[in-house]
């Protein structure tokens, strides 16, 4: 480096060596952290994004490389995928009117719905959730050991609207799923003039994506992680999960900011409009 010992020793009695130990000393410190706060989860990207609002500024490799030093690797389990969707049904089907369009910068104007198995024991329980395109939220969710339209997508339905207001064009866009075909939840659906129920095309999971992303995502850094023996142990779990995914987690097509963050800017920004 081209730099005389002299130089070097002083550098070292200066003070200025003592504060960069210090300071990585600290970096260290908060990745260890907000690694375990998100139990395990996050990799070097968003940590390295929890970082900067902090003013730890650094680039993603250095991250990596601290945090191959520290022993610290993100837990993801094995992917695992079922269909739950049963469409052999003789029901209407909806148009799919959201056409793939997973963007909105309205609180309530487009809803995802699906449901996924979660194992308990030996049997499966059902995961169904409706998610806000806006701020990526879970607004509601139901963990169920049946599939019945009442305990999946219209009990969600019911906590969702008390949740949040919908907006005046509302979609909520599911599968083709015969919960979401069937009599009690279209005519739930059509009871309001303000909402449009739109469905995937058939076969096409990419039609429903960010749903089908949600059970990705809460499958590979949640429930694949346990072996669950009772219901009240899945729920816990998932309830603490979803909460903190809501609050906390980073996510990616939020230019990594937390659902509620988004919620936040959003409530935000229409109230400046409406001013």
């Amino acid at each position: 480096m081209r730099v005389s010992k002299n130089s070097y020793y002083t550098w070292l009695r200066s003070g200025q060596y003592k504060r960069q130990k210090s300071s990585i000393s600290l970096l260290k410190s908060r990745i260890t952290t907000i690694f375990n706060q998100s139990k395990q989860i996050y990799g070097s990207l968003r940590i390295q994004k929890s970082l900067e609002p902090e003013g730890l500024v650094y680039s993603r490799s250095y991250i990596a490389l601290i945090m191959k030093e520290l022993g610290l690797r993100s837990v993801l389990s094995k992917k695992f995928r079922v269909c739950t969707t049963d469409s052999n049904h003789t029901f209407a089907l909806a148009d799919n009117v959201l056409n793939r369009d997973f963007t909105s910068t309205q609180l309530g104007e487009k809803w995802v719905s699906d449901i996924t198995y979660i194992k308990v024991s030996n049997q499966w329980n059902y995961l169904t959730t409706v998610l806000d395109l806006a701020d990526r939220k879970i607004v509601s969710w139901a963990l169920t050991e049946d599939m019945s339209t009442e305990n999946t997508v219209y009990k969600v339905w019911l906590q969702a609207r008390k949740n949040r207001t919908i907006t005046n064009n509302h979609i909520f866009h599911s599968d083709r799923g015969v919960q979401y075909a069937s009599n009690k939840m279209t005519s739930v659906l059509k009871a309001s003039k303000k909402i449009t129920q739109s469905m995937s095309r058939k076969a096409n999971c990419w039609d429903n994506a960010v749903a089908e992303s949600f059970f990705k995502t809460i499958k590979s850094e949640c429930t694949n992680r346990y072996s669950f023996k009772f219901f009240l142990e899945a729920y816990q779990v998932i309830d603490q999960y979803i909460k903190w995914y809501n609050y906390k987690r980073l996510h990616s097509s939020l230019g990594y900011k937390s659902p509620l963050e988004m919620e936040m800017e959003l409530i935000t920004k229409n109230n400046k409009n409406v001013a």
